[in-house]
């Protein structure tokens, strides 16, 4: 009985609390409220945003890690860091030794160096010799002119020997048939009693001497002429016989600038030779690029065989200027341009993100876009290089490169229930820029809005 009586009033209370208007009315009025409430923030204010992920990264090409390789092939014999080292421009880090065996000879430096001064100093001789060949060319030449000179000479003097014999030649015929004339008349005269044996004697001898002198003077016309024609043959033969010496200089000069030639190309290979022979035994010696720390060693070990360019190690520059390297989908990217405002969360740092609500956000820090990549990285996605923002909060010193970030670049602000809409849709976000851009648009050409 207790039993059943204790079920009935709890059935009444029951009843009593479900037809007691007073708790449906506070229920509803808390409902309207709530309602409200998110019907007022419907008409906030959300600043839309572009999303993506990425890392640390330095902001120019030359800090960022980078691989040491070798240079020559060898063995390695030495090494002079250890992981974790800070090191200088030009310290030593590794030393190599040669393994082919062209290179062994400890002294094969000096002694194509040798070589290579025992080949200038044949050019050197060569070059006196073509000095000594100019002489005598120049030598032969003034001998020609000399000796021309000379021969034209001899040659004038026999043309007026020539001449002046010419003349002896007439005047002792004149005298030789004036002689034989005179005689003719003796001898009639003497035939005829007029004159003296004697006289006539006289008359005969005077002729024969002027004969005899005719004939001297004609033989020597005859050696005058033969001297103006051997002066004349002397003259050629004088031309010739230079002309064949200057030419037998002039070809040995030749010959001896064919061997300059020959000597000086012979030269530049052994000079090409010393000088990569000494930048190879340069490169047993393997430095630091740039002062950072050795952060990976690829090569160990003592004796390991290097193959020409193989990495050794990897050296993180120091200080580097930092950057973050944030990766956005490809409909995002054409919303951004160079120097828009960038919001930036790193990992390992503690942060409370509204990423429509930057002012609300806290842990963040500020960045500026510096690069936007023309063509996609990979998954189809673009990167972006953001730098710090100046005007804002210092990005944290004990970043490392490599570490997450988490970015988000501010566009334009609307309403909440517009976000809503445009995420249940999948629109793109408003471009700050003035332009407006559809959504078939940015599927026809993306590069039209960076």
């Amino acid at each position: 009985m207790e039993v059943f009586e204790n079920k009935e009033l709890d059935h009444m209370r029951i009843s009593r609390l479900l037809y007691d208007n007073r708790h449906i009315k506070k229920l509803t009025v808390w409902l309207l409220i709530i309602l409200a409430i998110i019907f007022g923030a419907m008409f906030l204010p959300w600043q839309q945003n572009v999303t993506g992920y990425g890392s640390v990264t330095a902001f120019t090409p030359e800090d960022r890690p980078q691989k040491v390789y070798a240079n020559v092939p060898g063995r390695i014999i030495d090494w002079a860091v250890i992981e974790g080292d800070l090191v200088e421009e030009g310290d030593t880090l590794v030393r190599i030794a040669e393994i082919k065996d062209e290179y062994f000879d400890p002294d094969i430096l000096d002694r194509k160096q040798k070589q290579l001064a025992s080949q200038e100093a044949s050019i050197a001789q060569l070059f006196d010799k073509v000095k000594a060949l100019d002489k005598q060319i120049d030598a032969l030449e003034i001998g020609l002119v000399t000796t021309l000179n000379k021969t034209r000479n001899k040659l004038k003097d026999a043309r007026y020997k020539v001449t002046i014999d010419s003349a002896d030649l007439a005047a002792a015929n004149l005298n030789y048939q004036t002689a034989q004339e005179q005689y003719s008349r003796g001898k009639g005269l003497y035939d005829e009693g007029l004159i003296s044996l004697t006289k006539y004697e006289n008359l005969r001898v005077k002729m024969q001497e002027t004969q005899a002198k005719a004939q001297a003077a004609e033989n020597k016309l005859r050696i005058s002429r033969n001297q103006y024609l051997n002066a004349i043959l002397e003259i050629t033969s004088v031309e010739a016989d230079y002309n064949d010496k200057i030419s037998k200089a002039i070809s040995n000069k030749n010959s001896t600038l064919s061997y300059i030639n020959e000597a000086e190309n012979k030269l530049t290979k052994m000079q090409i030779e010393t000088t990569n022979l000494s930048l190879r035994q340069s490169y047993y010696v393997v430095r630091a690029p740039r002062r950072g720390y050795v952060i990976r060693a690829i090569k160990t070990g003592i004796g390991e065989i290097l193959k020409e360019n193989d990495p050794l190690m990897t050296i993180m520059p120091t200080n580097p200027q930092m950057a973050a390297e944030v990766y956005v989908e490809a409909m995002d990217v054409v919303l951004l341009t160079k120097g828009d405002k960038v919001r930036i969360r790193f990992d390992g740092w503690p942060a409370l993100v509204f990423s429509g609500w930057p002012n609300a956000s806290l842990g963040t820090f500020g960045g500026i876009v510096q690069v936007i990549d023309n063509v996609n990285t990979y998954d189809n996605k673009y990167r972006l290089l953001v730098v710090p923002d100046k005007e804002d909060i210092p990005w944290p010193e004990e970043l490392r490169l490599g570490s997450g970030v988490y970015g988000w670049a501010m566009l334009k602000d609307v309403p909440v229930w517009f976000e809503l809409w445009r995420q249940l849709n999948g629109f793109p976000p408003m471009p700050t820029h003035e332009q407006k851009v559809s959504s078939s648009e940015l599927n026809g050409n993306p590069k039209k809005y960076k």
